[in-house]
């Protein structure tokens, strides 16, 4: 213990006598480590913290597998989700539940509030017990029952004040009074992937009969729970068993339909695994870069202190003992860089955090725990030990005769020179694998961006109304409202034209229906095509610049009391009526009770609803005076192509004039929206892209630091070079041939294993082939590139090395 202490004020002197090389060594490792620990803190949260609920790893999300097209669906009916809980014997419970949003009135404004649905039974299979007041039972989620709610804790500080005597009373939530049985513990959240939840109520008692009894109505996500000593295995095989059950029973809607379970942790975090890995991968190349840097520096100081080292062994010094103290200096440089990266994870915990996607799962958890300081503290150690060891051992071996000669550079000096190449060529193969995929993340972005959604979104406004009160109930006066509200704000000053729809494009939301065209022999049960329906006013696609490819739009023909009539999309028209004319033909959805059919008068371009990464799908849309909804989404843009937030105050104004009980919420801009609809992808590309260009900084300074320490060792050689003869040409092409020999065979060694190693990346990439050989050639040229250019100014220096001088130098 005595040695080590004595190793560790030895070393701190050490480094303290060296201000200069302890800062860059320390702020490259600090660098690598900060980062490393900063995705680690998200890697920690969204993967491998267990979910915070009873028995987390025995819950199950359950999926609908369609035979039709083998893709599952996540949404269910409520019939065939008290099927799925009460016949299968493997799960210890079921519970639906969807997200919703309302608005919570007794204030100055009506507030948006959101929650969940939920049944009874999701609370006990969570584990999760109110902190004031009671949770759901089954009488509250009975047909008829009061209506009741329960409070997060947030909502509950946030706007009670954290009154314990809210429990009992009455709030209005909506347009109906609603109890408050309990608050919830802090912290607890569900939906998960919800940002917000402020509330929960029973869902049975908010369901129509018709949603109550239609199995063809998928509207509401499932949880499941295996019991103890059940494996995934035994409960798949379970409701495989109950999937043919159904089938059998109502053929109408559950041929071909067969249901599965899913851990729900692996369907909460999704795609992001493979792009968290990956990320956390590369910042592990940083890492690695920046070692082999310090590694270098520390190579090119042993040789500095070969004598020192030669005079401690000469005094009877150990082989051990003298890697032990250089180790022990390795290592206290990379506890200084580990605590400085550690203040660096600090900041960019919160930095990711602010730049994550709104949609990433479990975003408020992401923070430095213990977790993440053990990983930090290991990875410092790991890290001394890697980049100390080489050096530690080369300067072990040095010998002493030649050491202690005046000038003598120490038989060792060439394999010093071969350890620190091979750290350069390993340094340049990383980061032309990091540059490789961020280039092919980049490239899919800007091709994405590329992509039209359908629509034009420049200076578009969407903003959703709700209409609430007694008249809300009346479908004459919603669509009178909403016409008048249109009317009115087509007039403003600085506005193009005004519109509504339900559901807006890029909001992630859909509502698709069954249907049948009329004429055709029908389809046996389970087999008939879907559609997304989306409603509509009548110049809703002059707003939006969608094109009518065929027939008309809607217009003030298209009234209640009107022939049912709707417009497909071209998807709809290639997939249904392939080269037959489908204008005056008729469709039959599940949409209406009375299944009156509906008249195709207009076929428009396809738009990407779902995103600019999601394949369109058929559609359909319908006049809002034929299917008149309490919530829509105005679309106001902007004329000659101004801001279309400015328009917000006085659309605000106009809505008060029609209706004072009609609140604007949820205002965005259509870029904006379109701008969320990629952030995964953007958020993926920028990380990468970053660690990518700290990487080929890092290799740069790798290339400059080996060939200036090289020209500083051969001055006495070039000095005879060019005192007999040698121009300064030939001491330019001698030095940079050197590096760029070393980067050749990096760049050569990086092309075959970003080869190998960028398949990985296959399902992040859009439109780009993983292996992209404009992406590779041209990484591997900018690496070139800048290899070459910290090569060419220590060779530039080299060549002003004046002979008389440099036959002095040693």
């Amino acid at each position: 213990m005595g040695n080590f202490w004595q190793d560790l004020r030895y070393g701190a002197r050490t480094l303290a006598r060296r201000p200069g090389f302890t800062l860059v060594a320390v702020a490259a490792l600090a660098l690598g480590i900060g980062a490393n620990s900063a995705i680690f803190s998200v890697v920690n949260a969204v993967l491998l913290r267990p979910l915070p609920f009873e028995g987390a790893e025995r819950l199950l999300a359950v999926s609908a597998l369609a035979a039709s097209d083998g893709e599952p669906i996540w949404d269910h009916s409520y019939p065939n989700f008290t099927d799925i809980r009460d016949q299968s014997q493997t799960l210890e419970g079921a519970a639906a539940y969807y997200p919703a949003g309302t608005f919570l009135t007794g204030g100055e404004e009506p507030e948006l509030v959101r929650g969940a649905m939920t049944t009874a039974d999701l609370f006990p299979l969570l584990g999760a017990q109110a902190a004031l007041g009671r949770t759901f039972t089954r009488d509250d989620d009975q047909i008829g029952a009061r209506r009741v709610a329960v409070l997060s804790h947030g909502f509950w500080e946030r706007r009670y004040g954290a009154n314990p005597a809210i429990v009992g009373q009455e709030i209005m939530l909506g347009t109906r009074p609603t109890l408050v049985l309990g608050v919830m513990p802090k912290g607890f959240k569900f939906p998960v992937q919800t940002q917000n939840v402020d509330w929960w109520m029973p869902l049975t008692p908010a369901l129509s009969e018709r949603e109550r009894e239609g199995r063809g109505l998928v509207f509401m996500r499932v949880l499941a729970k295996r019991k103890e000593g059940v494996s995934l295995e035994q409960a798949q095989a379970e409701v495989a068993t109950v999937s043919k059950r159904l089938e059998a029973q109502y053929a109408a809607t559950n041929t071909g339909v067969s249901f599965g379970f899913t851990p729900f942790h692996t369907r909460l975090v999704g795609d992001l695994r493979l792009a968290l890995w990956v990320l956390l991968g590369a910042v592990g190349c940083v890492l690695l870069i920046a070692c082999a840097n310090v590694a270098n520096l520390l190579l090119a100081r042993a040789a500095a202190r070969s004598k020192e080292i030669s005079i401690r062994t000469a005094l009877g010094a150990s082989r051990w003992r003298i890697m032990r103290q250089l180790l022990t200096e390795s290592v206290l440089l990379a506890s200084l860089g580990g605590m400085m990266g550690l203040l660096l994870a600090w900041w960019g915990t919160d930095l990711l955090v602010a730049a994550s996607p709104a949609d990433l799962p479990r975003a408020a958890e992401i923070a430095l725990d213990w977790r993440v300081f053990a990983f930090t503290g290991a990875l410092s150690l790991l890290t001394g030990v890697v980049f100390g060891l080489a050096p530690a051992v080369q300067a072990s071996k040095s010998e002493i005769t030649e050491s202690l000669k005046e000038g003598g550079r120490g038989s060792t000096e060439g394999g010093r020179s071969r350890l620190r190449g091979a750290l350069v060529v390993a340094e340049i193969a990383v980061s032309l694998v990091l540059l490789v995929g961020a280039g092919l993340l980049v490239q899919s972005f800007v091709r994405l961006m590329n992509v039209s959604p359908g629509f034009d979104p420049e200076g578009v406004l969407a903003a959703d109304i709700t209409f609430r009160g007694e008249r809300a109930g009346d479908p004459v006066y919603r669509t009178t409202a909403t016409e008048q509200i249109i009317e009115r704000a087509s007039s403003m000053a600085g506005v193009e034209s005004v519109a509504a729809v339900d559901p807006v494009p890029m909001g992630g939301a859909f509502i698709a229906f069954s249907f049948r065209i009329e004429g055709r022999p029908p389809l046996d049960p389970g087999q008939e095509p879907n559609a997304d329906r989306r409603v509509i006013t009548a110049n809703y696609f002059q707003t939006m610049r969608i094109p009518v490819r065929q027939g008309r739009a809607f217009d003030a023909r298209d009234r209640a009391d009107s022939p049912p009539v709707c417009i497909i999309n071209e998807n709809f028209a290639r997939q249904h009526f392939g080269g037959e004319d489908p204008l005056g033909k008729r469709i039959v959805t599940d949409e209406t009770p009375d299944e009156r059919p509906r008249e195709i008068v207009g076929v428009v371009g396809d738009v990407r609803h779902g995103g600019m990464e999601s394949e369109t799908s058929p559609e359909y849309y319908v006049p809002l005076a034929q299917s008149p909804v309490a919530r829509v989404t105005l679309m106001a843009r902007a004329a000659g192509g101004g801001d279309p937030s400015a328009l917000v105050p006085s659309l605000r104004g106009i809505i008060r004039q029609v209706d004072k009980e009609v609140p604007l919420y949820r205002i965005h801009t259509m870029e904006e929206l379109l701008s969320e609809s990629v952030a995964r992808r953007r958020f993926s590309m920028m990380l990468l892209g970053g660690f990518a260009l700290v990487a080929l900084l890092l290799a740069g300074l790798g290339i400059y630091g080996v060939m200036s320490y090289s020209v500083a060792q051969r001055t006495h050689e070039i000095g005879i070079r060019m005192a007999l003869g040698a121009q300064g040409s030939d001491v330019l092409r001698m030095v940079i041939g050197q590096g760029m020999l070393l980067a050749g065979v990096g760049v050569a060694a990086g092309l075959v294993a970003a080869f190998l190693m960028t398949r990985v990346m296959a399902s992040l990439l859009y439109g780009v082939s993983a292996t992209d050989p404009v992406t590779f050639g041209g990484v591997a040229a900018v690496l070139s590139a800048v290899a070459l250019l910290s090569c060419y100014i220590p060779a530039r220096r080299a060549t002003k090395v004046d002979p008389m001088v440099a036959l002095r130098y040693e």
